[in-house]
């Protein structure tokens, strides 16, 4: 939609919002489809919204981005940066589309209607090639209509193009960091979306916007303009934040409007649906201006908030709604007790939740970023049985109706994990593994102990530790609605050993991008190779932490998020903004991939070349540039004679360690422009496939462009002796003081068929915790079942499987991706 209305006056201050746009509205109806895979649901309305969700094609629209840009072509350059992102927010809620869609008893969508994506030109503007790209590629692709690519040539490309974050940094980038990002030495987060990656606390369910508000205003009256220089600056993030909690009141109060207009319209056809929308009203006239009363209005509350902060901005990945089971068990207790509520009814509004969830594809990606997280999902990950800020387990019913809901639904998104710590009743545990062995990847399991001890070690407060502990988006940590912990790109470690082989030449680009550190072939020992390691290393980081630190003030100084800022404690109190140091806690992740490939192949350098003699470092590396060809000997010894991470064997398990304390030394503690620290933490989303396609072979054996492991997850086919050594192996890294490790397991169905494969999997959770390990998940399907589904895709279109830390549908997979996940290995307990 081409928006036309003009854009209200900046610091109106008002209890109630003056403006009322008339609501536009989309509506559809669904009917019940063939497919099993649309079945899911427990009730006739939930079965039809996921039928919607799931067979509807995602899109791209284009009204954010034609509000976004008359609201700054009238205000750019005569109002603070706070200010516009604010004014432009509130117009967005009075103009942007109402989408009230047959069946729904919950809200809001962020673009137009279910699986509507908006662009963010403020940060990337997508070229017309790109729009091509996302129409035309196979996997993760946006329906764009001619319309779609005539306004984005006319009207977006020329105003945005040159302004957007994303073009602004590339050219200010250095040419050592474009050279180490062209050969896939690392990635950039920023470089298509914004700052985000948070978690909701509880604050949004004991206030409403117009407490916020309050807050806000009693702050602005506490600046004092004599004594503090920086007060002007702090009225002005102040002042965006009131901006966005008015336009929050206008959608709710639009949605009020619009659920009673159309029960009007349909009080004779449909008197049951009309009776429904004024219950939509009803709640939406408490939410999002008060806080919520009821369990309903408490998921309508969220709800409400997620569309607007990831409206706001592209903050991907991502926001998510945290413990959700004790924010929603008071609503729950008190209703199921007062007899206004059943677990039935609870568990439908659950549904018509996940399904909005599922709704939303992740904002369209391109280039390297589509590599990076080659998927429609928007990471949103809800945590579930964590342990309560006074230490003990918070199971609760609510945490069982969430399994029950996510098991029933069978969606992509939420993703959904729950939290094991040594409270967790063992039923709750095992009701977990009976929903994971089903065989699509949800959900995943976490320590609550290892989290709350990660935050410690990271500077937080016991008691801001204890109420968070929180993981998201993929296995990050981190304190709910009180820290700022942004992912900032991966890092190809093992690559950083290819270039102490290639004398930093890199035979992707065909360019030298790293330094050269020495001709290896002449290295007199391995503790010599290991310190070219660390230089490459280091000098790869240093340039990665540069780039960092540069894109990081370009955020701070042109791309505020006040909503997110709201939300967010101490931005109020400070005057500072989320994307500018203003949360109680900032933190800097740097997503470390293929420790095991370097791991293996360091041990082959150590055991082969330097302990037993058996090769030469020339003819590892003459064998890697060849890619084994001819050298099967070497490729023997390599692969298959050589100690190998995953198998918890000492030799390989301490070259694990060496590398955990480089990249501990190395990358860990650096600060950063908004006060930041850099964090390890190993996470590859998609990337370890892209790295591994830029890479040559690897001393270890894997062969040239072979998807690196995901994680902290053994090299495909190395782990030999069963799932618990390589639990004790991975226990070996020091999980404690990095910001999440993935590690991914594989079963066969069979192997925890019955009780006995619960109790089985129940206690290798049990024991990697008590290790200290932070995640495992489980992908429990036969390599047949993947072989003949990529044969005939046709047949399983919904064979759902873990990729790395979130499911995908098979089918959406590229085939190198596929091929990865059959490559793991078959573990048996």
């Amino acid at each position: 939609m081409t928006a036309t209305q003009t854009a209200p006056a900046p610091f109106i201050a008002t209890r109630k919002p003056k403006e009322s746009s008339a609501a536009s509205v989309t509506t559809a109806s669904t009917e019940p489809s063939e497919s099993g895979r649309y079945e899911r649901g427990s009730t006739p309305r939930t079965k039809r919204l996921r039928q919607l969700s799931e067979s509807t094609h995602p899109s791209i629209s284009l009204e954010r981005a034609l509000i976004e840009t008359e609201v700054y072509q009238r205000y750019e350059g005569k109002v603070p940066a706070p200010v516009l992102r604010g004014l432009f927010f509130k117009t967005l809620m009075q103009r942007r589309t109402l989408y009230l869609g047959n069946d729904e008893l919950i809200v809001g969508e962020k673009g137009v209607g279910p699986q509507s994506a908006p662009t963010f030109p403020e940060l990337c503007c997508h070229t017309l090639t790109d729009f091509d790209n996302m129409n035309n590629r196979e996997h993760v692709s946006f329906s764009v209509t001619a319309q779609d690519k005539e306004t984005q040539r006319d009207i977006i490309i020329p105003f945005w193009y040159e302004r957007a974050t994303m073009t602004k940094m590339l050219a200010k980038l250095p040419e050592q960091w474009h050279l180490l990002f062209d050969g896939g030495m690392f990635t950039e987060f920023m470089a298509q979306r914004g700052p985000g990656h948070t978690v909701a606390d509880g604050k949004i369910y004991g206030k409403g916007y117009l407490d916020f508000i309050d807050d806000i205003d009693a702050r602005l009256s506490q600046l004092d303009f004599n004594s503090d220089m920086q007060a002007g600056a702090k009225r002005d993030e102040l002042e965006g934040m009131r901006l966005v909690c008015e336009g929050m009141l206008i959608l709710g109060q639009r949605y009020a409007e619009l659920a009673r207009s159309t029960a009007a319209e349909c009080a004779d056809a449909d008197p049951q649906r009309a009776t429904e929308l004024l219950d939509i009203a009803a709640v939406c006239d408490v939410v999002p201006a008060h806080a919520p009363r009821t369990f309903r209005q408490a998921l309508q509350m969220y709800w409400f908030t997620h569309v607007g902060v990831t409206s706001e901005m592209n903050n991907w990945d991502s926001y998510s709604p945290g413990k959700l089971d004790q924010h929603l068990e008071p609503f729950y207790k008190a209703e199921i007790t007062n007899g206004s509520l059943t677990r039935d009814a609870a568990q439908e509004l659950l549904e018509c939740l996940w399904v909005k969830f599922n709704n939303q594809p992740a904002p369209p990606k391109v280039g390297i970023t589509l590599k990076e997280s080659a998927t429609y999902t928007d990471f949103c990950n809800i945590n579930t049985g964590a342990l309560r800020p006074d230490g003990t387990s918070g199971v609760s019913e609510v945490s069982y109706l969430i399994l029950d809901t996510m098991d029933e639904m069978k969606l992509l998104q939420p993703s959904s994990n729950v939290q094991i710590s040594r409270k967790s009743p063992e039923h709750f545990l095992h009701k977990a593994c009976e929903v994971s062995r089903k065989g699509w990847g949800q959900p995943a399991f976490y320590n609550s102990e290892a989290l709350i001890q990660e935050l410690l070690t990271m500077g937080k407060s016991l008691e801001d530790a204890r109420e968070s502990g929180i993981a998201s988006g993929c296995v990050e940590t981190g304190t709910a609605g009180k820290e700022a912990y942004v992912l900032t790109g991966y890092l190809n470690v093992p690559k950083a050993l290819e270039l102490v082989m290639t004398r930093g030449y890199d035979h992707y680009s065909g360019k030298q991008i790293g330094i050269d550190v020495g001709d290896p072939r002449e290295f007199s020992g391995y503790q010599q190779l290991y310190d070219a390691f660390e230089r490459e290393l280091r000098y790869v980081v240093d340039v990665k932490v540069a780039g960092n630190n540069l894109i990081e003030r370009l955020f701070m100084d042109t791309m505020p998020v006040p909503l997110l800022s709201v939300i967010t404690d101490d931005c109020i109190a400070s005057a500072r903004d989320y994307n500018c140091g203003g949360a109680r806690y900032n933190t800097s992740y740097i997503q470390c991939v293929g420790i095991a490939t370097v791991t293996d192949s360091l041990a082959v350098f150590k055991k082969q070349v330097f302990d037993s003699g058996a090769a030469t470092m020339t003819q590892v590396i003459d064998a890697c540039e060849a890619d084994f060809d001819g050298y099967d000997e070497l490729h023997e010894l390599a692969f298959n004679q050589t100690p190998k991470y995953g198998n918890d064997d000492e030799y390989a398990d301490d070259i694990l360690r060496s590398v955990d304390r480089s990249l501990q030394s190395i990358v860990a503690g650096r600060p950063t422009p908004k006060g930041s620290k850099t964090i390890v933490e190993f996470l590859p989303t998609t990337c370890h496939v892209y790295f591994g396609q830029t890479m040559i072979a690897s001393p270890n054996g894997r062969h040239a462009g072979i998807p690196l492991p995901d994680g902290i997850s053994p090299e495909k086919g190395a782990d030999r002796r069963g799932p618990t050594a390589v639990i004790r192996s991975a226990a070996k890294l020091n999980q404690l003081k990095t910001g999440g490790a993935l590690l991914n397991q594989k079963f066969t169905p069979s192997v925890v068929a019955g009780k006995k494969g619960i109790l089985g999997m129940s206690a290798l959770i049990r024991t990697y915790f008590a290790m200290d390990g932070h995640h495992l998940q489980f992908n429990v399907i036969d390599r047949a079942t993947l072989l003949d589904a990529q044969l005939h895709p046709e047949d399983y279109t919904d064979l759902i499987v873990r990729v790395a830390g979130y499911s995908d549908y098979f089918n959406n997979l590229d085939k190198a991706l596929q091929d990865e996940i059959i490559a793991r290995t078959e573990q048996e307990l």
